[in-house]
Order: C-alpha cells, then structure tokens, then sequence
C-alpha cells in the first residue's frame, strides 16, 4: 500500500473527531435547540455557509428535507423554534 493512502487511513478518525469550539452561532433565542439537534449530523458551520441563499420557506425546506429524507432525530415540536432562529439570524435578508 502506497504511503499516501496509508497516511489518510490513518487521518480519518481524526478527521472525524474535528473540533465544533471553533464555529460560533449567532446569539439568539433557541440558539440552544439548533445546535442540539444539528450538530446530531452535521457541522454547525454548514448553517452560517448556507444563511446567503436561504429565506424563511428556503430553511424550511431544508429542514424537512433533514428530517424526512435524510432521518434526522428531530422532534417536531422542535421544528418551529428551529425555523424561528434560522430566519430571525440567518435568513437571506428581505
């Protein structure tokens, strides 16, 4: 086996444990309940990477998507407060 891909082999746990510290979510009411139930699958830098293109109706579908195709464990009462914090703080401006 070539050293290259002995050398990643070996990266990918590491990768796998990356350090979340480092990405901050805006300050907002159930700022908590996003990064709770997100961070489950998915980096929280993913949220600020996406806020550009995204409206109201544009994270709502998103998060249906996380939750109905892709399996994410949220709770539906979470729902709203997770769309209410992605438009109140990463909305694409109106």
């Amino acid at each position: 086996m070539n050293k290259t891909l002995c050398a990643l082999l070996l990266l990918l746990p590491a990768l796998a444990l990356a350090d979340e510290s480092a990405v901050k979510l805006r300050q907002g009411s159930n700022q908590d309940v996003v990064a709770r139930n997100c961070a489950v699958c998915h980096s929280l830098d993913y949220i600020q990477m996406n806020s550009r293109f995204l409206d109201r109706k544009g994270w709502e579908a998103t998060v249906t998507k996380m939750v109905k195709v892709m399996g994410a464990p949220i709770k539906e009462e979470d729902v709203p407060l997770i769309l209410d914090y992605l438009d109140q703080q990463y909305g694409k401006p109106k």
